[in-house]
């Protein structure tokens, strides 16, 4: 006989309250189902300030390397790495590789049970991160031992880094607007990402984000590129980018990129054929914010109270336009000397010794990955367009007018941006920037004020790209209702800008066989600067109108000389091929100076030009003398922990 109905309920709730909760997936018959990458365990709070922005709340003891208590874990030398991780490796792999030991120093507890991290992110870090640590001679960590401490997805994973994804979500335009609204506002970080991410999905066949880097407090630096072909270098096809927001409290050029991406976007899908014409010949790169811990702190202050160099710094405290490698002085230096190569510029070793910023160490690599043609910094502060050199011939003056060997080059494509620009054609003395107008609102940066480290130095002499410097405006931080106006005196001349890129002449250069050569020269007379050849023997070189005698040449072959008319009003790149015939017997006359010996930058891998980076000084000069003495961070754990951390060594 069944028990009466109530007694039933009853009965029902008392096994339903019995039965601990399940934050797992439940079987077909109810069952919580526990993925075999977990383990039971006790959840206690997770408390440790090293790891407090993971994506968990709760985590247990003894961890993974049975630690059995927070004073444990927070004494031992694996904690300590973690915290000073960040300035071991200046911001490379941060906040990731924090959070990938945090998964196991503190280990995600759910529902009474230990869910162990991926083991393909830990692999995956592990490719990009090892270099880091190879630079200051320290070994992997145990403890990312991404067989012995992490788990397959088919065993139930999670993913450490999920919180770093999270920005990835989309967010949905306000009911009733249209997918081309543009909203004219300021764009915290996290917004900033939401649009260029939304922007490529929506123009997903000419459209993608990737990252270049992280900042020193662990910013991913956010590109989107606009091509035919997004993500692949197609041949002949140049390549561009634009960079705002180098100094985080100039902020006007983050936003002009911002809306220029969903601009490019939205004019594509609706047919412009100016903008279809423009990505379906170039490859555009928009990187909004390459200071975005600088852009942090200034936007705390906020438009309009922040001062004239609040946030101008990155978190390091670092002038980011003056932390890349000074190749001007040795410019200079090359210059004086017959038959010298003062072009491609190796980047000097003592430069490695300073401090270079995770976000610099960013742009340079790159650099190397992509053939860059044509670029320009978006800066605030006045109104002008200037370009390189920066850095003047004498350094001892302030200001004096020290042009590259491509100064009519320069010239034409500063005054692509300013000629457009109604405001730097405004008349008036009295305005901003008025006291360039005589200039037509371009100058010679040095001629402006002269400084060293500068980006568009480094672009010209280290590698094939040329690179002006556009300051938007007198207000640094301007207010939202200026930023609609400022993006309407802007658009023409970004777009003109870009299209300047089509100028001048471009080819392929190959041997009699038609196998591309790479890192052929290619040079003009007159112009003692040579651009080389990408891995697919394609170039780009840009030229003001006019009869211009081109040469390309290579190590074992014999020079092909040309003569070029460039016409006045062409403004489509002439297409010039090179086939090389090779050397006869005999001694072969290779040209000097087209491979340079001696220490190159640690960046890692080869260059966009194929060629194979020499060993990195950083990890020459820390390498344990004969004595068998200790790396130079050393002293440093040991004089924090009781535990020597000898697995740190690699000797």
């Amino acid at each position: 006989m069944p028990p009466p109905l109530p007694l039933l309920l009853l009965t029902v709730l008392v096994v339903a309250a019995a039965r601990p909760g399940c934050e797992f997936e439940r079987n077909p018959a109810g069952e919580c189902h526990r993925p075999p990458a977990a383990d039971s365990a006790t959840c206690v709070d997770l408390q440790l300030r090293t790891c407090s922005d993971a994506a968990y709340n709760h985590t247990t003891f003894p961890n993974l390397l049975q630690h059995r208590s927070w004073e444990v874990v927070e004494a031992s030398s694996e904690y300590i790495l973690l915290s000073v991780l960040h300035q071991l490796l200046e911001g490379q792999c941060n906040p990731d590789l924090r959070l990938l030991g945090c998964a196991v120093l503190a280990p995600r507890c759910e529902g009474g049970w230990v869910r162990r991290p991926c083991r393909h992110i830990c692999e995956g870090l592990r490719e990009v991160c090892q270099p880091a640590f190879d630079a200051i001679d320290m070994a992997w960590p145990y403890f990312l031992d991404c067989h012995r401490y992490f788990t397959r997805e088919d065993e139930g994973c999670y993913d450490p880094l999920e919180k770093l994804r999270g920005l990835e979500a989309d967010e949905a335009l306000p009911s009733g607007l249209p997918p081309t609204f543009i909203r004219f506002s300021h764009h915290s970080y996290a917004q900033m990402v939401r649009v260029l991410r939304r922007t490529a999905s929506r123009c997903a066949h000419v459209a993608r984000t990737y990252s270049i880097g992280r900042s020193f407090d662990g910013r991913e630096l956010l590109v989107i590129e606009f091509s035919s072909r997004p993500g692949q270098h197609e041949l002949m096809e140049p390549e561009v980018k634009l960079i705002g927001n180098i100094h985080g409290n100039e902020v006007a050029g983050r936003e002009m990129l911002i809306y220029l991406a969903q601009y490019l976007c939205s004019e594509y899908l609706l047919g412009n054929p100016r903008i279809q014409r423009l990505l379906n010949t170039t490859r555009i790169h928009l990187l909004p914010s390459m200071n975005p811990d600088g852009y942090e702190v200034a936007a705390a202050e906020g438009a309009g109270y922040n001062g004239w160099t609040s946030g101008r710094q990155n978190a390091q405290n670092l002038d980011l336009n003056r932390n890349f490698p000074d190749l001007t002085s040795e410019y200079y230096r090359l210059a004086e000397t017959r038959g010298a190569r003062s072009d491609h510029i190796p980047i000097p070793q003592h430069y490695w010794w300073g401090k270079v910023a995770p976000e610099t160490k960013a742009i340079m690599k790159w650099m190397q990955t992509i053939p860059f043609v044509l670029s320009a910094s978006l800066h605030g502060g006045d109104l002008v367009v200037s370009y390189p050199f920066d850095f003047s011939k004498h350094p001892q003056e302030e200001k004096m007018f020290s042009p590259t060997p491509d100064e009519k080059m320069f010239k034409l494509l500063s005054r692509a941006y300013a000629d457009v620009h109604p405001m730097m054609m405004d008349r008036s003395e009295n305005r901003c920037g008025g006291n360039f107008l005589k200039r037509g609102s371009i100058i010679n940066g040095a001629d402006w004020y002269s400084f060293t480290g500068g980006m568009s130095d480094f672009n010209y002499l280290h590698t094939n790209c040329f690179e002006i410097t556009v300051e938007l405006g007198c207000v640094k931080f301007p207010p939202e209702e200026a930023l609609y106006i400022l993006w309407q005196h802007n658009k023409e001349s970004l777009l003109n800008f870009v299209e300047t890129v089509h100028r001048g002449i471009k080819g392929v250069v190959t041997d009699k066989f038609g196998k591309p050569v790479k890192n052929a020269r290619i040079s003009v007379k007159g112009i003692r600067h040579d651009i080389t050849t990408a891995p697919d023997g394609d170039y780009w070189r840009l030229l003001p109108p006019g009869i211009h005698i081109v040469i390309a040449q290579a190590p074992g072959y014999a020079k092909v000389i040309k003569k070029v008319i460039i016409p006045a009003r062409m403004k489509r790149a002439g297409r010039v091929d090179f086939i090389l015939q090779p050397l006869g017997m005999g001694p072969k006359n290779f040209i000097h100076g087209l491979r340079r010996t001696g220490p190159h930058d640690p960046l890692g891998g080869a260059s966009s030009l194929g060629e194979a980076t020499e060993p990195d000084p950083l990890r020459a000069r820390r390498q344990p003398s004969a004595d068998g003495s200790k790396p130079w961070w050393w002293s440093y754990f040991t004089s924090l922990s009781t535990h020597r951390p000898r697995w740190l060594l690699k000797y």
